[in-house]
């Protein structure tokens, strides 16, 4: 759990430290501003801001889903101008249950960079511990981010050549009403790819909905889900590829290692009308 999470307090003693870099990906999917204005009023000392609009997704086509990746020189260079290099100690945190936090931890091991981590509590857990906020915007010196990319990730076409088989298990992110077909507003067909099973990521976190549950609580919540299969079997989605990292950072910190993400998710999914929807809350 240490090399995945941090606390405010290992935290507060490194905000100064050159070799760290904070991240603050705060973000509201229904007022795009609000993260980098809620950055500007107050923010973790050293914090660089991050869009996940902007910063942490690339064009989209129609076709692409809500939040495609972003492209990977560029991503870098955005890196290495926020002075991460290999050796930097990132931490990204933000203000609602650390899913936009979540998505930088993910996309830096996606691109082979391990020294990174989410601040458990994010803003909320920083302010509890009555820690300092700073509006200055610090200048960082530029470093090298040289991305290795990994195979964690898989397409539209491997989630379709393998609806039905034993070697994938997909877990959908979403709520519950979203997953089966209900109350539907972010995208234009509701339901959810048939066989997922349903992990709605509020469900990692404690009933304040503000820091992890246990190792132990985590781990027996998704062993439950997994009913014996294999971690390197589950294909983690959602609705646009942000909250299914929240899934997969839930399950490492567990210490089921090794699930993937379909970063396209139901947004990309639903683009395209031959592929097949299921609605209801079974997986279908």
């Amino acid at each position: 759990m240490a090399d995945r999470l941090v606390s405010a307090e290992t935290l507060a003693a490194h905000v100064d430290d050159p070799a760290w870099r904070v991240f603050d990906c705060r973000h509201d999917l229904k007022n795009t501003a609000y993260g980098e204005q809620a950055y500007a009023k107050g923010h973790i000392p050293g914090a660089l801001f991050l869009h996940l609009d902007r910063d942490l997704s690339g064009p989209m086509t129609g076709s692409n889903g809500r939040h495609p990746l972003p492209d990977i020189e560029c991503f870098a260079a955005l890196m290495s101008a926020c002075g991460v290099g290999p050796d930097t100690q990132v931490v990204a945190y933000d203000n609602e249950g650390s899913v936009f936090a979540a998505r930088l931890w993910w996309m830096l091991r996606w691109l082979g960079h391990d020294n990174v981590a989410v601040l458990d509590g994010g803003l909320p857990g920083w302010r509890r511990a009555k820690l300092p906020l700073e509006t200055d915007v610090r200048s960082v010196q530029p470093a090298q981010f040289l991305p290795r990319p990994r195979d964690i990730k898989v397409d539209a076409t491997y989630v379709l050549a393998h609806l039905r088989s034993p070697d994938m298990l997909l877990i959908d992110a979403r709520s519950e009403d979203r997953y089966a077909g209900e109350n539907e507003t972010l995208d234009p067909v509701g339901g959810h790819i048939p066989g997922a099973r349903n992990r709605f990521f509020g469900e990692n976190l404690d009933d304040a909905g503000c820091f992890f549950k246990p190792v132990e609580a985590l781990h027996a919540e998704f062993a439950d889900l997994l009913d014996g299969r294999d971690p390197r079997s589950v294909v983690q989605q959602c609705g646009s590829g942000v909250t299914a990292c929240h899934n997969q950072l839930a399950m490492e910190i567990a210490g089921l290692t090794g699930s993937r993400i379909y970063p396209g998710s139901w947004s990309e999914w639903c683009s395209d009308p031959s592929r097949p929807v299921a609605t209801g809350d079974q997986p279908g």
